[in-house]
């Protein structure tokens, strides 16, 4: 294997598929990245900790095919620091590797390719989605915080992509809180799939740093799904099990419905939040009464009071909140003005927007001492 390639194309190139690799892995092949040149001109970069994996093709000057694997954060690292001008990059005996620019030249030691596991495709006939992407990286924002980060929940560490005949929904739930965001979309078929939230995550990441303004192409099976971005192509796979029935939890009634501005809103509660303890749930205490909306809270280091002025329809409220899960879900919306709904200080507090059904948050209430 030889070619040469610019400095700025390679390290960009590295930056995505490491987003694959993983540190914690007994087998030695999975911290490397696999480097394929081949007789068109093309050099195709690869890395996976088999959940995902993720495969980039970048345009170079091929002088004689090849592959060979190299070590990630050593190879990615040393192509970050060369100046920005043409690498010539050689394997020689042994599967030691040549990095060579005017100035510079290193020998590091590779792995054999033919280690290194096989990014499959996916079997059948997938089913294959357009997606925009501005809509993609938009809903994954809106939902994938609120999926939890224990790994013994089991399903819950997904987000559920749920694909119905007019609408896609993306939804994410721990426990204190859940998430659900909707778009119009057309489909041919009804399908469901969990995505661990992390690797969600990277793949946002990806799309973000996609230069083209085109859609994105999602392509499903039962255990694994494909997603093309440009000349980046991701390999996930899905997490098996039936995730929550969702719909079931949202309430369709509540008696007590209160329209406010939302950056008002979290300003209020991020400096109520200020002096809400940590060991106490970062308790807030939101005071619903006639026009005016309440935020309290109280340590030994002092209290605060925040007064908003709102629309109320329905009865009068005193409810409590973990305060960063309110934070999360005004941060993770940028409509100025949401709907908090609500029954009772026990039951969930519904945000939603004034018009549509574009996303959907509930969030559980702390139960707040009648002295507090």
């Amino acid at each position: 294997m030889k070619f040469t390639c610019s400095q700025q194309s390679l390290s960009k190139a590295l930056n995505t598929v490491s987003k694959a690799v993983t540190s914690r892995t007994t087998i030695p092949i999975l911290k490397g990245i696999l480097l394929k040149a081949s007789s068109d001109g093309t050099l195709t970069l690869s890395a996976s900790d088999l959940d995902l994996s993720i495969e980039k093709k970048i345009d170079v000057n091929v002088e004689e095919e090849g592959s060979i694997v190299v070590l990630s954060k050593l190879f990615s690292d040393i192509i970050r620091k060369l100046p920005n001008e043409d690498i010539l990059i050689e394997e020689k005996e042994n599967n030691n590797v040549l990095i060579k620019t005017a100035s510079s030249e290193f020998t590091i030691v590779g792995l054999a390719a033919d280690e290194f596991p096989n990014i499959s495709e996916l079997e059948g006939q997938p089913e294959t989605l357009s997606f925009d992407k501005e809509i993609f990286k938009d809903m994954v924002r809106k939902t994938s915080f609120a999926a939890s980060i224990d790994e013994s929940k089991g399903i819950i560490v997904g987000v559920l992509l749920e694909i119905e005949p007019d609408t896609v929904n993306m939804v994410a739930l721990d426990g204190f809180r859940m998430a659900v965001a909707r778009e119009p979309m057309k489909s041919a078929e009804s399908t469901k799939i969990v995505v661990a939230a992390k690797i969600l995550n990277e793949i946002n990441k990806i799309v973000s740093e996609a230069e083209d303004e085109g859609d994105i192409q999602i392509m499903l099976s039962n255990k694994k799904a494909v997603i093309l971005v440009e000349t980046t192509k991701i390999v996930i796979r899905l997490l098996e099990g039936e995730f929550i029935k969702y719909k079931d939890i949202i309430p369709t009634q509540n008696q007590t419905k209160v329209e406010v501005g939302r950056a008002v809103l979290l300003e209020s509660i991020e400096r109520a939040s200020l002096l809400a303890k940590e060991g106490k749930n970062n308790l807030i205490k939101l005071t619903i009464k006639n026009n005016l909306l309440t935020i309290t809270s109280r340590s030994e280091e002092g209290n605060v009071k925040e007064e908003i002025v709102m629309e109320k329809t329905g009865e009068d409220l005193e409810i409590g909140f973990n305060s960063k899960y309110v934070i999360d879900v005004l941060k993770a919306v940028s409509d100025e003005q949401v709907l908090m709904e609500f029954n009772t200080s026990t039951t969930p507090c519904l945000v939603k927007p004034l018009i549509g059904n574009t996303f959907e948050y509930l969030i559980l209430p702390v139960r707040i001492a009648s002295n507090y």
